[in-house]
C-alpha cells in the first residue's frame, strides 16, 4: 500500500494505491483510517476500488454499510474510483446515486474527479 498526500484547494487528501485488496472487512477499514490520518494528517481519502473486496459491493453482505457508518462516525470523507457500470444490482446503483448525493461517500470514474470532489465539500 502506498499512500500520497495532495493538496486540493485547503484540503489534504489522501490517495491510496496498491496491488493488493486493503479494506476487507470493518476493521481493516479502521487501521486504513488510523494509517491515513497518522501518514498525512488528512480525513479524505480515494481508493480505487480494486484495493476493496467485492464483498463490500455486494449490499446483501452489509459490509458497505457497515464500514461507510464508521467512515462518517469518525467524520472521514471517502471517494472510491474505479468502474461501477460492471456491476447489475439495482439496489448498489440506487446506493452509489444517493452516497453521490450526500457529502461523505463519492463513487467516481476516475482519480482526478475523486481529489476535485473530496476537495470541494465541507
Amino acid at each position: 500500500m502506498k499512500i500520497t498526500k495532495h493538496e486540493a484547494g485547503s484540503r489534504d487528501i489522501a490517495v491510496v494505491t496498491g496491488t493488493d485488496v486493503i479494506i476487507d472487512d470493518v476493521q481493516s477499514a479502521l487501521d486504513l483510517m488510523a494509517t491515513v490520518q497518522y501518514e498525512t494528517g488528512s480525513d479524505r481519502i480515494v481508493i480505487h476500488k480494486s484495493l476493496i473486496s467485492e464483498r463490500f459491493f455486494d449490499l446483501s453482505t452489509r459490509l458497505a454499510g457497515d464500514i461507510l457508518q464508521k467512515f462518517m462516525n469518525y467524520r472521514a470523507k471517502l471517494a472510491i474510483v474505479g468502474d461501477f457500470s460492471v456491476y447489475s444490482s439495482r439496489s448498489l446503483r440506487d446506493f452509489i446515486y444517493e452516497s453521490n448525493n450526500g457529502s461523505d461517500v463519492f463513487f467516481m470514474p476516475t482519480e482526478e474527479q475523486a481529489i476535485e470532489k473530496l476537495s470541494s465539500i465541507k
